[in-house]
C-alpha cells in the first residue's frame, strides 16, 4: 500500500469514528466533494475498502443544532492521524453571529486542547468528540435553561425491557482495575460491548435499559480524566425484536477489548 493509500485509510478510520460518535443534533458536513467523501466513508464502513478517489482534501464542518459556533476542519493529503505531521490538520472557529470575543475564546480553547492531546492517536476525534462538542452542548443547554426554565417537564419512563446503548469516552483507559470492573459488570448485567484501551479510552455497551443505566452509573462513580458520556439512549430499530434478541443471546453476551481506534471502527460497522 502506498503512502497516499495509507494516509487516506487512516483519515477514513478517523472520520468513521467521528461520525459514529455524533449525537442526533450533531452534524458533519463536507464542504468540498461532499458526495464523494460520504461515499468513501460508506464504503470504508461497510467493506473496509474504497473504489473512489477524492480530488480535494477532506474539509468538513462540525456543528451542533441551536449553537452559534461551529468548527471547520481540514485534513492535508498526507495526514496520518498525528499532530506531529509536517502538515497537521487545521481547525477554524466559525459562526454567523459570533462576536469577536467569543471567537477568540473558542480559538484559545482549541489551542489549549490540542496542546493537551499532543501526540495521541487520532487527535481530531479527541478534540471534537471528547472536548469541543461537549463544551458546545454545555453552552447551548445553559442558554436554553435560561429561556425555558418553566418547560422542563419530566419525560415518561420507557418500558423496562427497552434496549439501550451507551457510548463513553475518556482521555485514557489503562488501569487494570477499571478494565476488570468493566468485564465483571458486563457479565453481571448481561451487557455486550467493548472497551478501547490506551489513548483515548472508548467504552460502548448494549443491553436492557436498567442494566445500561446501572453500568454507566458504575463507570461515572470511578475516577476518570475527562470522562464524557456521549449518549445513553434507546437503540434505534424494532424494540420488540431487539429485546427478544438480547433475551435469547444473553448467555452469549461478550465483552471485548481493543488496542487501536481502527479496531473500534471495524467493530461498529
Amino acid at each position: 500500500m502506498s503512502v497516499a493509500e495509507t494516509s487516506i485509510q487512516l483519515q477514513l478510520d478517523e472520520l468513521c469514528l467521528i461520525k459514529s460518535s455524533l449525537l442526533p443534533d450533531e452534524h458533519l458536513t463536507f464542504l468540498e466533494e461532499e458526495t464523494i467523501w460520504n461515499d468513501l466513508i460508506e464504503e470504508h464502513t461497510t467493506s473496509g475498502t474504497t473504489t473512489k478517489k477524492a480530488e480535494s482534501p477532506a474539509r468538513f464542518r462540525i456543528d451542533v443544532e441551536s449553537s452559534e459556533v461551529y468548527f471547520v476542519v481540514e485534513f492535508p493529503n498526507d495526514y496520518e492521524g498525528k499532530l506531529t505531521a509536517i502538515a497537521p490538520p487545521t481547525f477554524s472557529v466559525k459562526g454567523d453571529n459570533l462576536t469577536r470575543n467569543n471567537h477568540d475564546r473558542w480559538q484559545s480553547i482549541v489551542k489549549e486542547q490540542l496542546e493537551l492531546i499532543g501526540e495521541s492517536e487520532f487527535p481530531v476525534y479527541q478534540l471534537l468528540i471528547l472536548h469541543l462538542l461537549p463544551m458546545v452542548h454545555e453552552k447551548v443547554n445553559s442558554q436554553l435553561s435560561l429561556s425555558h426554565d418553566s418547560d422542563h417537564a419530566e419525560a415518561p419512563a420507557r418500558p423496562t425491557q427497552s434496549i439501550y446503548h451507551a457510548l463513553l469516552t475518556s482521555h485514557h483507559l489503562i488501569s487494570p482495575n477499571k478494565r476488570r470492573s468493566l468485564q465483571n459488570w458486563s457479565t453481571s448485567l448481561s451487557i455486550s460491548g467493548f472497551a478501547k484501551v490506551g489513548y483515548p479510552g472508548v467504552i460502548y455497551a448494549t443491553g436492557q435499559k436498567d442494566d445500561i443505566e446501572e453500568f454507566v452509573g458504575n463507570i461515572k462513580a470511578m475516577q476518570w480524566l475527562a470522562l464524557k458520556v456521549r449518549f445513553v439512549e434507546e437503540l434505534p430499530g424494532d424494540n420488540d425484536s431487539e429485546s427478544e434478541a438480547i433475551d435469547t443471546a444473553g448467555k452469549d453476551c461478550r465483552w471485548k477489548e481493543f488496542q487501536k481506534v481502527g479496531e473500534v471502527v471495524d467493530e461498529m460497522r
